[in-house]
């Protein structure tokens, strides 16, 4: 013992530093930690939580230039700063005045309640099944339909631009949303973890130039929205009554309910060297 105080003493301590915490200092803590947690929770509902890590990733990068002396590194993270909060600013813009909004309309803890259904394998399979069995009834009376399946990509943004439903998927609802002359049959429909979240939803539309004149706005905003996320988006065309699915920016069309269930069972693979062009060409003799 008298050794550790000799070697404290030449280093000018004399005693161990006990900060005093009382009970507004861990209610302080705890209030700060509780609206850290609700910010990320309600970023990681949207596309902006890939861009979040993203932002992770280079503060993460700065630390290790930091502990390697990387001076390169560092002179360039360090005089992009300020354009990096500018521009962290016009990214989430969108997602800091929703926020905002709802804060000032008082509804703020509201907007972070979300229904925590487990998504077990047969809740999943019962899911898929009522999908196909909707769109099959649906494409035989050609009414039209557009259904988004989330993935790992949250589909909050769009979710906000329609109306919330929160119901268990079923056929029978999801053929009476897209009934002709319903309030609810124009625009999408968003499915989360074995329920229906919201249906009227707006998609944004595809700018590729390889897509067919003949596509109507509901596969290119189907097209759209698989290349700004992972979901799969399944189309009932109101003109053929056709089923197509979207996946990764490529349109699949012409799918009998054996090839769209399978697709939709299965996780998202990559579809190699195969273009948008190629897929619409390749089945395009079979229309």
């Amino acid at each position: 013992m008298e050794t550790f105080k000799t070697i404290f003493g030449s280093l000018g301590i004399t005693e161990f530093a006990r900060p005093s915490i009382g009970i507004t200092d861990i209610l302080d803590i705890l209030i700060v930690a509780y609206i850290i947690y609700k910010v990320i929770f309600w970023i990681k509902e949207t596309r902006a939580w890939v861009l979040f890590k993203g932002i992770l990733v280079i503060f993460a990068l700065a630390a290790i230039a930091t502990l390697l002396n990387l001076n390169t590194i560092l002179f360039i993270l360090s005089n992009t700063i300020s354009v990096g909060i500018i521009a962290v600013l016009v990214v989430f813009q969108p997602e800091l005045r929703k926020a905002l909004e709802q804060l000032g309309k008082g509804r703020l803890i509201n907007y972070f309640i979300r229904s925590t259904e487990e998504n077990d394998q047969k809740s999943a399979q019962r899911t898929v099944d009522e999908i196909v069995k909707a769109a099959e009834k649906m494409g035989s009376v050609k009414t039209g339909a557009l259904i988004l399946i989330e993935q790992e990509v949250p589909l909050g943004d769009l979710e906000r631009t329609g109306i919330p439903i929160d119901a268990i998927v079923s056929s029978q609802l999801l053929i009476n949303i897209f009934e002709h002359n319903t309030p609810l049959h124009d625009g999408a429909v968003i499915v989360r973890h074995n329920r229906v979240a919201a249906a009227t939803c707006f998609l944004p539309l595809t700018d590729s130039n390889e897509i067919s004149m003949e596509l109507g706005t509901r596969h290119r905003a189907a097209i759209g929205a698989s290349e700004v996320s992972d979901a799969y988006v399944i189309v009932v065309s109101e003109e053929t009554g056709s089923l197509s699915l979207a996946r990764g920016g490529v349109l699949y069309r012409n799918l009998t309910t054996a090839q769209l269930k399978s697709m939709i069972s299965q996780p998202q693979k990559d579809t190699g060297k195969k273009t948008l062009a190629t897929i619409w060409k390749g089945r395009q003799d079979k229309e």
